[in-house]
């Protein structure tokens, strides 16, 4: 009986270790295989570490580099978008320079027609420039120097570049107005040079006889008139000289027009007696040409020059009478005869308008009344087409008197 228990106890105790070998050996096996995996992959692992750490840090200055970037462009942008306008704004001060010096020489071109150069009708073409006055009232037309640093505030230099858009936009309508204006001037003397030399082509003279080509004048060719594709062709300047030209042709054309006998020889309305041409002599009753105009007049009326010019003759003259020769130029001559008084001497200068004398009967005369003459080159014309075309000239001062 005591040996069955003996036996039962020693072969228990064996069973009860057997679970704590168990968890020893399995702990033995961990550590041996962590030991084991830390010995073989332990440089590898801290590879990983590193590579992953790098990684990290090549992004973030990747990244620092991007908008290190970004903001040296926007401060590039900034500083050319300031070099830009500073640019803009010195053209447009320098543009508008140059269109006061162009609006100075035009001003001057319609000051000259504008006071007498031109016929009436053509000086309506040569108002003033309105409505392009040159200011400077907004930010942007200011000097350069307020372009030389950037503006802290965003919104002024929005409304400095409104500004600047504001003075392009004047300049460009003034120059516009300046090359259209130039049109009308040319259009305007054109007109005026037209007009003049239809006058002269009435009073039947060659207009070259007034105004003989300059030395070194181009002559003939067709007529081109000047329009303001032409002018703009020439650039400002050119077109400029070209129209300084054309009025400087036209007050020479009015001051020659002006010295042509066209006015009439008596104030106030006068009526013929006998007209220019074949007639029956008062005298002897035969067919004779009469080389002048008749006038009615009363006795001791003032008889006026036609037109400015030298007293050649101031004298009795035969069949004329007391009579007074005045020379014009251009082969231009008038002669007033049967005069009751001569008040001028030889040589002494007239202008349009003075009187000369005074209406009589002298010489071969049958009662009171004026002989007027208009001579080229010393053969008596029809004065009849002088003062025809002396009246389509009317409201318009001419040169000389």
């Amino acid at each position: 009986m005591i040996r069955t228990t003996s036996a039962h106890i020693q072969d228990g105790a064996p069973r009860r270790l057997r679970p704590w070998l168990g968890a020893g050996l399995a702990v033995s096996l961990l550590w041996s295989g962590t030991a084991t995996y830390l010995v073989l992959f332990r440089d590898e692992a801290l590879g990983r570490i590193v590579a992953g750490q790098v990684a990290m840090r090549n992004a973030y200055e990747a990244r620092i580099a991007g908008l290190q970037e970004r903001v040296d462009g926007a401060r590039q942008e900034g500083a050319e978008a300031r070099a830009s306008l500073a640019a803009r704004v010195q053209g447009a001060l320098d543009r508008q320079a140059e269109l006061e010096r162009r609006q100075a020489a035009l001003s001057g071109l319609i000051d000259t027609a504008a006071t007498g150069s031109l016929p009436a009708s053509a000086r309506a073409y040569a108002a003033p420039l309105t409505g392009f006055e040159l200011r400077q009232d907004s930010p942007a037309e200011a000097t350069p120097a307020s372009w030389s640093a950037p503006s802290p505030d965003r919104r002024s230099a929005l409304e400095t570049e409104d500004g600047l858009i504001r003075l392009e936009a004047r300049l460009g309508g003034l120059e516009e107005a300046q090359g259209a204006h130039l049109g009308r001037l040319a259009r305007g003397a054109e007109t005026g040079i037209a007009r003049l030399r239809a006058v002269v082509a009435r009073a039947g003279i060659d207009p070259s006889r007034l105004l003989p080509p300059a030395p070194g004048e181009r002559v003939g060719g067709p007529l081109v008139p000047l329009d303001a594709t032409a002018i703009e062709q020439q650039g400002f300047d050119g077109g400029l000289s070209l129209v300084g030209r054309l009025i400087g042709n036209g007050q020479r054309l009015r001051q020659a027009v002006g010295d042509l006998p066209l006015r009439k020889p008596l104030s106030g309305e006068s009526s013929l007696s006998s007209p220019f041409g074949p007639r029956l002599d008062p005298f002897t009753r035969g067919l004779a040409l009469h080389t002048g105009l008749d006038f009615k007049a009363e006795y001791g009326e003032p008889a006026r020059a036609t037109a400015p010019g030298v007293v050649t003759e101031a004298e009795w003259a035969g069949g004329y009478g007391n009579m007074v020769e005045l020379t014009h130029g251009h082969g231009l001559a008038t002669r007033f005869g049967h005069l009751a008084r001569i008040v001028v001497r030889p040589g002494q200068r007239v202008a349009a308008g003075d009187v000369i004398g005074y209406v009589g009967s002298t010489g071969r005369s049958t009662g009171a009344h004026l002989h007027y003459e208009t001579r080229i080159d010393g053969e008596p014309v029809d004065p009849q087409r002088f003062l025809e075309a002396g009246r389509s000239l009317d409201g318009l001062r001419l040169g000389g008197g």
